[in-house]
């Protein structure tokens, strides 16, 4: 993630223990060496955010802003690793 201090998360009102979870979740799809491993990272972060939507943790403005986030990251990756 990059933007110099800017919160993907400022305008989610996440709770603590989601936001933290999140954060990880990010941290692995960032940091991912491979392809496969750039799979995993994303299919994990999809299913988090799933089992958050299935429990109906969040609302649904905050369940898509989720999947866009970790969408959005992870296509930064692979352009990265395109390169």
């Amino acid at each position: 993630m990059s933007g110099g201090g800017h919160d993907p998360f400022a305008a989610l009102d996440l709770p603590p223990a989601v936001k933290v979870q999140t954060l990880k979740l990010l941290a692995r799809i960032s940091q991912a060496a491979s392809a496969d491993e750039l799979w995993r990272a994303s299919d994990r972060a999809a299913g988090f955010v799933l089992g958050l939507e299935t429990v109906e943790a969040l609302d649904a403005a905050c369940v898509k802003a989720l999947y866009g986030v970790f969408d959005g990251a992870a296509t930064a990756r692979r352009v990265e690793q395109a390169q």
